[in-house]
């Protein structure tokens, strides 16, 4: 049975902060283990594995020999540099963990930087490097070249240099040294075919990485009142997006499970057209209107299957070939025991229609704030717009990818409508030709069905499926994509309802019922602030501002986000997501300018 309520020992999923270069991530625990990358892409198999099996998974570790010392982490501001400190009576040391971003214009090349400099004393640290290739599945050959080591298994190989000696071992790299007060060391790990650089060219690859993040963060419109927790989201999202292709991961991880010691270990590491068109929206709100069009291109690429006879997917790898099959790995422990471990995602197969509306919303919202959408282009959405009509009373298996038999699901239903809504709307808009007579009937019929089946029997308010009973909190989304009014008495009751049935002490969980897999849930952060946004739009602003100084509360020690939260609030699920941090800059967007509106003037929203 899973472990809801039990904490869980060693590192925790919530212990650490994400470093990238928008080609893959790494986690770096508080104790200044990086225990999880997949190298060199995000969706790679994996180098370090070590939150998934201790002892199989491979890692990367830093120990300052320092007595009692007290530990802290953060970000260099407006960056996604991470310092990890240890503070001792006797000394003080602080490591510093990037990866060049592809921009930044040196020699160094694509690369995981780790900088130790000691800032008071003398201090004394061991570096154990231990990678493990292709998912863990064997224990590379450790050779030294020159004052380098090369790790590799015959098909793939990684070099790591220092500025110390290092010594080889089993499958492993170590070094211990002592430092001096303003003393520093490097250590560089990349791909065999490039040497490390020297300690200038680390350095000069970390300035011109802050410089670049600087850069991009304060092109940022927001300035409301959670500005350096939205600037942190806003960066946890950029490292989610593909610097080469424009697509967006649904989150960074693969294998990080929805409740400890059960089965619901899912592989995130690829781009969702929901999660990546709900991306595009934050983006678009804060200002970076080149993230969205980066994704346009992309999904116009992805069009083109559609010529062919295809229905569009659901998911893509990031290069937007298809998604990876969905298998496990056995050999690995799991986190906390959450077994099986699975890479690709079988979900990929599934029927889901409410990605539609959620495409169609980020390129409506793309043509209003961004570029005007190709002839080519308008074409494509109109075959989607065909098939949206003709299969909107189809059962699936919906947002929450439910692998039981397909449902007719409030979200699908309502996302089919926005589908059609916003296609009407850039077609008046931008005079383009189509059956919008048509498309508009049908999108009234969608709306007199869901108003007639997806109501409660008894209370009225709005419920998962057709003729059910069942509360979903994706039906938070009603209001913010315009279907029903904030203050609609029909729509108040559902959100009573929410609060009341699927809401503690601001998590607030997707729903109750079952879903065709063993294990329990944790609440899903997503809906937290989806909550906070509706209680703001529906004027009630104590409320929202209450619920999201619970939310993010719920952030870890550096701001991020994980997918769900235990009974205990501990994060759980895959990390950081991409979906949550969105929501999160919606609902911070929305309230902070409700909070800001004088008393007495109109709200216009």
């Amino acid at each position: 049975m899973p472990h809801l309520e039990n904490p869980v020992p060693g590192r925790r999923i919530g212990d650490h902060g994400v470093i990238g270069n928008q080609d893959t991530i790494a986690l770096v625990a508080s104790d200044g283990t990086i225990d999880f990358m997949c190298w060199p892409h995000l969706d790679s198999p994996s180098v370090f594995a070590a939150l998934l099996d201790p002892e199989r998974g491979g890692e990367f570790t830093v120990e300052p020999l320092l007595e009692d010392a007290n530990r802290m982490q953060l970000y260099v501001p407006e960056t996604n540099i991470l310092v990890t400190r240890w503070m001792a009576d006797e000394a003080s040391i602080e490591l510093t963990d990037f990866m060049p971003h592809p921009e930044c214009g040196t020699r160094l090349p694509r690369s995981l930087v780790r900088r130790l400099r000691v800032s008071r004393g003398r201090v004394r640290t061991r570096v154990r490097c231990r990678p493990r290739l292709d998912y863990a599945a064997c224990v590379p050959r450790a050779e030294e070249y020159g004052a380098t080591v090369v790790f590799h298994d015959g098909a793939r190989a990684l070099r790591l240099g220092a500025s110390v000696p290092l010594q080889c071992g089993d499958g492993e790299a170590q070094a211990e040294f002592a430092l001096d007060v303003g003393e520093e060391t490097w250590f560089v790990l990349c791909d065999e075919e490039h040497d490390p650089l020297d300690a200038a060219e680390c350095a000069a690859a970390l300035d011109a990485t802050a410089d670049i993040w600087r850069h991009w963060t304060r092109r940022s419109n927001y300035r409301g009142r959670w500005r350096e927790m939205v600037d942190r989201s806003a960066l946890a999202l950029k490292l989610l997006v593909s610097h080469k292709h424009g697509s967006i991961a649904a989150a960074g991880t693969f294998g990080l499970p929805e409740a400890t010691g059960a089965s619901r270990n899912w592989d995130y590491r690829a781009s969702w057209m929901r999660d990546a068109s709900f991306t595009v929206y934050a983006f678009m709100r804060l200002g970076y209107v080149d993230e969205a069009e980066h994704f346009r291109k992309w999904t116009e690429d992805r069009f083109t299957e559609l010529e062919n006879g295809n229905t569009l997917r659901i998911m893509y790898s990031l290069d937007g070939s298809e998604a990876l099959a969905e298998s496990t790995l056995d050999h690995l422990a799991g986190y906390a025991g959450s077994r099986p471990v699975r890479i690709g995602n079988a979900a990929r197969s599934q029927t889901q229609l409410d990605i539609y509306g959620e495409l169609l919303d980020s390129i409506y919202l793309s043509n209003k704030y961004g570029r005007a959408i190709s002839r080519k282009g308008w074409a494509h959405v109109q075959r989607l717009v065909d098939h949206v009509c003709a299969h909107w009373m189809d059962a699936d298996e919906g947002i929450w990818e439910v692998r039981d038999t397909p449902r007719h699901f409030l979200h699908s239903r309502l996302m089919c409508w926005v589908a059609l809504d916003r296609a009407i709307r850039l077609a008046r808009k931008r005079s383009l030709p189509g059956t919008v007579v048509e498309w508009a009937a049908e999108r009234d019929r969608i709306s007199e069905d869901i108003w007639a089946h997806f109501r409660h029997p008894e209370h009225g308010y709005f419920v998962q499926t057709k003729g059910g009973r069942d509360l979903d909190a994706s039906a938070l989304m009603m209001p913010l994509v315009r279907f029903v009014s904030a203050t609609d008495p029909i729509w108040l009751k559902t959100l009573d309802a929410i609060g009341e049935q699927l809401a503690d002490d601001g998590m607030v969980f997707r729903y109750r019922n079952t879903d065709g897999l063993e294990g329990g849930d944790g609440a899903f952060t997503t809906c937290t602030f989806w909550y906070v946004e509706c209680l703001a739009r529906a004027g009630r602003l104590n409320q929202a501002r209450e619920v999201m100084a619970r939310g993010v509360r719920y952030a870890n020690h550096v701001g991020l986000f994980a997918e769900e939260l235990s009974l205990r609030a501990e994060p759980l699920g895959n990390f950081p997501q991409a979906l949550t941090h969105l929501a999160f800059i919606s609902a911070a967007y929305y309230l902070d300018r409700r909070l800001s509106t004088p008393q007495g003037e109109t709200w216009q929203p």
